[in-house]
């Protein structure tokens, strides 16, 4: 059976530390082997905006476009469909590899066999 593990994220500046540890267990995962699917909704939407991960700051915590990076290379990262459009971004203005979907692709995800999800 194939682990999966699904991490919703809606901290972002407003919330750092949270931020940040969702953005590393989710970057620690990939590097394990594990499939991640990682939502940003809520304020980390605005890092799915080229540019936008580079001005987020937390002393000793890993860069985090470095983790964006590594997620966006060996997982998903999807901007959530309601964040996206209450904050004017569309599918042409995140970075390549973001894609935007719902609350029935979450559900999906999160319900199928092996999934484990977390919320920060």
């Amino acid at each position: 059976m194939s682990k999966k593990l699904v991490i919703k994220v809606t901290a972002g500046a407003d919330a750092p530390e949270r931020c940040s540890q969702a953005f590393t267990v989710a970057a620690v995962a990939v590097a394990s082997g594990v499939e991640v699917s990682l939502w940003l909704t809520g304020e980390s939407s605005w890092f799915a905006l080229p540019g936008r991960a580079a001005e987020f700051e937390l002393p000793h915590a890993a860069p985090l476009p470095e983790l964006l990076d590594a997620l966006l290379a060996g997982g998903t990262v999807t901007l959530c469909t309601q964040c996206a459009a209450r904050r004017g971004i569309g599918q042409a203005d995140v970075l390549d590899g973001v894609r935007i979907a719902g609350a029935q692709v979450f559900v999906s995800e999160v319900m199928a066999d092996g999934a484990q999800a977390l919320v920060y």
